[in-house]
């Protein structure tokens, strides 16, 4: 960029940002251009120098946005803001972030990524299955087992014939997990019903 057009640019930036040249032309380069709306807010309130912006002033902006965005966009907000004063900071046009010290609102996400199904909605899944054929039958020991049990895929799928056995006249099954462990549990009636139904039908049952 030419001397010229650069002392056009900044001087085109708002008061906050243009007090001396080092901050308009550091501004300049990251900061107006991403956030115009907290240097209309700190303009509106008379902030022109960017060292009389404080924690106090980034609160007040972090509470404004808060009536009218949601707690994470609010914090996207906080976050980004951080950004451009360590730039100014490292730049030695600030001595310290006035953003490192506000905090956010909170915000907790209590659901997982992973879809879990109701009872409702596995019944109605393992009722729908055919269990006429033996795969069919496998069908429903599979979804049974991960159902009851909230088997891994993968766990369920390396089960072998002797990790379903009768302890204590109650069938039980053993689950293989990661790193090699063993995971063993009793039977839930429904479930200990589907995997004998399996294993009688492929005949590899007693």
């Amino acid at each position: 960029m030419r001397f010229s057009v650069a002392l056009a640019s900044i001087a085109g930036l708002p008061a906050l940002f243009r007090r001396t040249p080092a901050a308009g032309q550091r501004t300049l380069e990251f900061f107006t251009a991403k956030y115009p709306d907290f240097s209309a807010c700190c303009s509106r309130h008379g902030l022109h120098d960017l060292a009389g912006i404080g924690p106090v002033h980034e609160a007040a902006y972090i509470e404004q946005l808060q009536a009218r965005l949601s707690d994470p966009s609010v914090k996207q907000h906080l976050a980004a803001l951080r950004v451009p004063f360590d730039w100014l900071v490292v730049g030695q046009v600030m001595t310290s972030n006035p953003a490192s010290s506000v905090r956010g609102p909170r915000h907790s996400v209590r659901k997982g990524k992973t879809p879990v199904l109701a009872a409702g909605e596995a019944r109605a899944m393992l009722d729908a299955i055919d269990i006429t054929t033996p795969v069919g039958l496998r069908d429903r020991a599979l979804i049974g087992l991960m159902a009851y049990t909230f088997a891994r895929v993968g766990a369920a799928i390396d089960m072998r014939v002797e990790d379903v056995y009768v302890q204590g006249r109650r069938s039980w099954v053993r689950l293989h997990e990661k790193g090699g462990k063993e995971h063993e549990m009793p039977c839930h009636h429904n479930l200990d019903e589907y995997l004998h139904a399996y294993l009688d039908a492929a005949g590899r049952f007693g």
